[in-house]
């Protein structure tokens, strides 16, 4: 019998980064700005009609699921282009989440986006399906194929990566380092780059956001358009506060089936018009830039 009471077992960890607090600085410094970098994700997404798996607006609908299909679809169709015609308006880059399969549904919206500047980052093969869930060759299968349809239209490869439905398996940051990706999107736990270390060597964490993140806070939350651009007010204002003299991120992640919504879009402007007024005291940019100068501060090679 242990007189000290119950044995308890160390709590299981994943390895891919130590403790690091945020009052320690990072070894680098953004090229422009007071130490705050912004930059906007755009998910652009497919999803197959009446088979796998959809985003929702209403839940339980059976298939062919018209209403959330269709719903999905007003993103591509006229929500992705109304945010392109604002970003573009207020000089706010974008970085583009692509799922590959959007080259055969609509190539015009992945071409105005390419002809805008845009980066354009991987986001899998399609929102239909999870790729956490795969066993690994088929997991690394699936990455090779977005990768490769991304950069046969694109004449280069994608440097980052967004898993569909933010679904990692316990090796997916080993098969993107192997794969030749130089940051992924997937991990929420810091206000800076971050270094994972991987079986192929580091691969850099690029800040992506779960509360500033219109799927989660309207869709998930039901927080309306306007507290949705009062938070991304309050957080610009108190990072960029926060950022003086050191290095931190403040991503924010849109959906233009969400966003591109007309009455959304009036609340959007607001915000991001708000975020342009400071762009003298901010590096307003994209995630691959955000990622080169940690990758180079970090000396990850």
């Amino acid at each position: 019998m242990n007189i000290l009471g119950p044995i308890r077992a160390p709590l299981r960890q994943h390895g891919r980064y130590p403790y690091w607090p945020i009052t320690k600085a990072a070894p680098f410094r953004w090229p422009q700005g007071e130490g705050l970098a912004v930059y906007v994700a755009l998910n652009l997404e497919v999803y197959g009609f009446g088979e796998g798996m959809l985003d929702e607006l209403v839940p339980e609908s059976p298939a062919p699921d018209v209403l959330n299909y269709s719903w999905l679809d007003y993103g591509n169709r006229v929500g992705a282009w109304r945010i392109l015609e604002l970003c573009r308006s207020l000089k706010l880059p974008l970085t583009v989440l692509v799922n590959s399969r959007i080259y055969a549904f609509c190539p015009e919206l992945i071409a105005a986006f390419r002809e805008a500047g845009c980066e354009i980052a991987a986001h899998g093969r399609t929102n239909a399906e999870r790729q956490g869930q795969l066993p690994e060759a088929q997991e690394r299968a699936l990455i090779a194929e977005a990768t490769a349809e991304i950069a046969e239209h694109e004449g280069r490869r994608p440097r980052g990566w967004l898993g569909p439905w933010i679904s990692e398996s316990e090796v997916t940051p080993d098969l993107l380092k192997e794969a030749g990706y130089d940051y992924v999107l997937d991990w929420c736990h810091d206000d800076r780059p971050v270094a994972l270390a991987t079986r192929a060597g580091p691969l850099l964490s690029v800040p992506y956001p779960q509360e500033a993140n219109d799927a989660n806070a309207i869709v998930v939350r039901r927080m309306t358009a306007e507290n949705f651009a009062d938070l991304l007010v309050d957080q610009f204002d108190e990072m960029l506060e926060q950022a003086s003299g050191t290095a931190l991120v403040c991503p924010i992640s849109l959906h233009p089936h969400v966003s591109g919504q007309p009455h959304r879009l009036r609340q959007l402007r607001c915000a991001f018009t708000h975020i342009a007024q400071h762009r003298g005291r901010i590096w307003a940019t994209r995630a691959g830039d955000i990622a080169d100068v940690a990758i180079q501060g970090y000396g990850i090679r």
